[in-house]
């Protein structure tokens, strides 16, 4: 168990494409919320949550913050885990990978490099919600954010939400290239947004 990194979980998403919230969706007796929570417990000494909607996660019994800066998206809430963690490293996931393993949350951890932010490829993209990241990019993701744009409709404020990648991009991330692990496995990384991933899931062997 680690002791010297932070667990972050993000449960901050509307879940408007799920149509109900994704975290609570249950994978055998256990909601997802409470798969990943147990997974984090498994591997980090510290574990706190990320989420606008505090009241409904305090069956979990850990630390939970809001975000810092509402309405920004996901790097909102790196933002602030990383403000709330205690330690240096921080290993950030967000609630809606229910698939990932122990194996690859430790192999990430333990990547050699002095980059501030490691992260996988795999399935095409980026997974930049599953990774671990150092507290010295909170100057660079606070900026981000501050230079994010914003309208005003009416009495409605709508702000552009920031893109993690630009993080990534401006920090230099490590890029781990899942797929040529041995531990990979298919659509580990894989984000359950919609009915139909849900229904893609759950017929697996969650018991």
């Amino acid at each position: 168990m680690y002791s010297y990194v932070t667990g972050i979980i993000l449960a901050g998403g509307k879940s408007k494409r799920m149509g109900e919230n994704k975290s609570f969706l249950k994978l055998g007796d256990k909601s997802v919320i409470e798969k990943i929570t147990d997974l984090m417990k498994n591997i980090f000494k510290n574990v706190l949550l990320i989420t606008n909607t505090t009241d409904e996660y305090k069956f979990l019994s850990i630390p939970i913050y809001e975000d810092i800066y509402k309405y920004k998206g996901p790097l909102a809430g790196i933002h602030s885990g990383l403000t709330h963690s205690i330690t240096q490293n921080n290993f950030i996931i967000s609630c809606d990978i229910p698939l990932m393993t122990e194996k690859m949350i430790k192999y990430i951890v333990d990547y050699k490099t002095d980059k501030l932010i490691t992260v996988c490829k795999a399935d095409g993209f980026i997974q930049q919600l599953a990774g671990r990241y150092s507290k010295n990019v909170l100057p660079c993701a606070e900026e981000i954010i501050l230079e994010d744009s914003k309208e005003v409709r009416g009495d409605k404020q709508e702000q552009r939400k920031c893109n993690v990648l630009n993080l990534l991009d401006k920090v230099g991330a490590e890029i781990i290239d899942a797929e040529d692990l041995d531990i990979y496995k298919g659509n580990i990384f894989f984000n359950m947004n919609k009915p139909e991933d849900y229904k893609k899931i759950i017929n697996l062997d969650w018991s």
